[in-house]
């Protein structure tokens, strides 16, 4: 697989790697030219510059609050935490110390939060709840396609996303499938196998129809869920 020069790719060169002669994908859209992979890692680093100016304001914040912080502001910056590490996965290089400070930073008002829960079990349960769900979504985060296809302003369009997905390695794209609801993921799966009866009848790109084979799954297993639900 093809690499920047510095080390991981950020979302809009990373996707233009996923294009680059690309059967899955149009003649237009795989035809990627050096000068597109200069232009793509140029814009990454642009944004990771604004990041990390943004990130070092945000911290002085975090920093800064003090017992008497109204909440609203806590819930603010708490919440700005949150996209910084789902920025954070969005660009180039190694950002381990960056996301690792983002979770420090979250313990520690999580933890001013569950004091000013008290003893309310209800407000300690939601508390618990919103970790799990963090957690979760910053691993999906650090999959590649996910934070691409999250980002505010993301390099895939709409005409891209099956191609994209169906070039996903088998033991990532089932994870990335989570983001999807059942009516996208029956959307997908049609679209799905129409790329591919029309862009190899012929069954030669193996690792995409066995993606195909994934996503059915996940579309059987929602309706079989949405069934359960309905009948229980």
């Amino acid at each position: 697989m093809n690499r920047s020069l510095a080390g991981k790719p950020g979302i809009r060169e990373q996707h233009l790697l996923r294009r680059k002669h690309n059967p899955l994908f149009d003649d237009k859209q795989s035809d990627v030219s050096n000068a597109d992979l200069a232009r793509a890692r140029l814009d990454d680093g642009v944004e990771m510059d604004s990041f990390m100016n943004n990130f070092q304001l945000l911290v002085q914040k975090a920093v800064d609050l003090k017992p008497n912080t109204p909440s609203e502001t806590i819930l603010e910056i708490k919440q700005e935490l949150d996209r910084s590490y789902q920025q954070a996965c969005a660009l180039p290089g190694d950002q381990e110390h960056i996301k690792s400070a983002i979770k420090k930073l979250l313990m520690h008002i999580m933890q001013a939060i569950r004091v000013g829960a008290g003893n309310d079990a209800y407000a300690k349960q939601q508390l618990e709840d919103e970790e799990t769900a963090r957690k979760l979504h910053f691993e999906l985060q650090e999959l590649p396609l996910v934070a691409a296809l999250t980002h505010p302003h993301s390099p895939i369009a709409e005409d891209e996303l099956i191609p994209s997905l169906l070039s996903e390695p088998s033991e990532t794209l089932t994870r990335t499938l989570q983001l999807f609801d059942e009516n996208q993921i029956a959307a997908i799966l049609s679209g799905a196998q129409a790329l591919l009866q029309q862009r190899d009848p012929q069954r030669a790109l193996t690792d995409a129809w066995q993606g195909l084979k994934l996503i059915e799954t996940c579309h059987r297993d929602m309706q079989r869920d949405s069934a359960l639900a309905t009948n229980g």
